[in-house]
């Protein structure tokens, strides 16, 4: 280069934008620690949630803190990563463009990993009377409701309110519908039992309620079975082959006309993606998840990636891939490996699914797991999914108080998390009607 020359500026590197900090989100991200790339993240929050707990936020056995992690803390230490905090929109596929609440965010690769959100089978009005559970605000919301429940039916002199307040239903009888109605069982026989005088938290009336024929349906019927006669055991009514056809603030109706006075109803029986593939202009299955390519590309579309609960995926045997964690983890990974052979001009295989197997707790020394042949219940069952559980959190710290905290739960029957957060109206008289509940924010 002669005297005088200026040198030419490098080359820009590639901008892969990410949307969405869950399990699938996250692992792209990590995948592309030491690409020649830069990579900005986009989620909603400032926290990435280990979903498979917020059932125990829910039912004041944990902490939302034990469950959740400040994303920039969790990518701190990889320099080509900008973490921003903003609501996606929409996508401009012409522009190369995300549309964001702060703006538009142009890219180069797109990955899409919005995760699911609530499906209440064309009645969304329902949402108001039985909220879901997918972030720390809805667990923090049940954990309310529930906690409520027992106080005003503390509060209450008539009979008929009290039986209300003290029945709850949960909606679905997946893995998140056990865990609830087990966690809820054991907080009313045992943690609050002690704690009030005018009523007794064991007269508590818990309702499992499924409209199909039986019980954590992905699983083996003998596993199915002994879930059912483990929640009965704990005084859990399981209602199955029974669809809710109608609910209201104090009432659930199932098919047939049967109406339950329950004050606090909680879903738990089906979701639907977000609504990328309305962003995309795309079309998209039932559940409205985007159809993919082999490499989890969008059709036509090779720098748009959909991975997770957004994603339609089928397995080798044209079985869906379930909208599980693992699944959602190792798209991610396959993503983050499609991108990197393309920046040494080579070529990913195919996803494919490895499923490493079901599993769901039932209560205290209770859970089902199905590892290919192996099949575990009671104690074993139980320790494992613990073990499993945290394993997968993430940092030292989390691991460590969530096993104290189980260990000590263990011990003494009790629930730490037990706080009724934000103003609580006041009863205006010594029988208060309960309230409608607001709608989420």
């Amino acid at each position: 280069m002669s005297e005088g020359e200026t040198k030419p500026d490098p080359a820009p590197r590639p901008h892969v934008v990410i949307v969405g900090a869950g399990f699938g989100g996250l692992e792209v991200a990590r995948g592309l620690a030491k690409a020649p790339v830069d990579v900005t993240l986009i989620d909603r929050h400032n926290y990435h949630c280990f979903q498979p707990l917020l059932y125990q936020v829910a039912t004041a056995t944990l902490s939302p803190a034990d469950i959740a992690w400040p994303i920039r803390h969790i990518l701190s230490r990889q320099p080509n990563i900008t973490m921003l905090m903003a609501q996606a929109e929409g996508v401009d596929r012409t522009r190369r463009e995300l549309l964001t609440s702060e703006g538009p965010i142009r890219y180069d690769v797109l990955v899409l990993a919005t995760g699911a959100t609530h499906s209440y089978f064309g009645h969304p009005e329902w949402a108001r009377f039985a909220p879901g559970l997918k972030d720390i605000e809805d667990a923090t919301q049940l954990r309310r409701r529930i906690l409520l429940a027992f106080e005003r039916a503390e509060v209450t002199s008539s009979p008929e309110i009290r039986r209300r307040l003290l029945t709850f239903a949960i909606i679905g009888g997946g893995p998140t519908g056990v865990e609830l109605a087990g966690s809820i069982a054991e907080i009313a026989r045992h943690a609050l039992a002690p704690d009030f005088k005018r009523v007794d938290p064991r007269t508590a009336r818990i309702l499992l309620i499924e409209a199909g024929p039986r019980l954590l349906p992905a699983l083996p019927e003998r596993l199915s079975e002994h879930a059912r006669e483990r929640l009965e055991a704990m005084g859990v009514e399981v209602l199955t082959g029974r669809p809710v056809i109608d609910m209201g603030v104090d009432h659930v109706t199932l098919e047939g006309g049967e109406s339950l006075p329950v004050a606090t109803k909680i879903w738990a029986a089906g979701v639907r993606a977000s609504p990328a593939a309305d962003w995309l202009g795309v079309a998209a299955d039932r559940a409205g998840r985007c159809h993919v390519e082999a490499d989890l590309s969008l059709p036509g579309e090779p720098d748009i990636f959909v991975i997770g609960d957004t994603a339609a995926v089928s397995q080798a045997d044209g079985r869906p891939v379930p909208g599980i964690a693992p699944a959602a983890k190792q798209m991610g990974d396959h993503v983050a490996e499609v991108i990197r052979a393309r920046l040494s001009g080579g070529q990913a295989p195919g996803f494919r699914y490895r499923h490493a197997g079901d599993l769901a707790t039932i209560g205290r020394n209770a859970a089902v797991v199905k590892l290919g042949r192996l099949e575990l219940t009671g104690f074993l069952g139980w320790m494992f999914w613990g073990i499993v559980h945290v394993y997968f959190l993430v940092g030292a710290r989390n691991r460590l108080t969530v096993a104290l905290s189980w260990l000590w739960n263990y011990l003494t029957y009790q629930r730490a998390a037990r706080l009724i957060t934000g103003d609580v109206v006041p009863a205006r008289s010594p029988a208060p009607a309960p309230q409608e509940p607001r709608p989420p924010a």
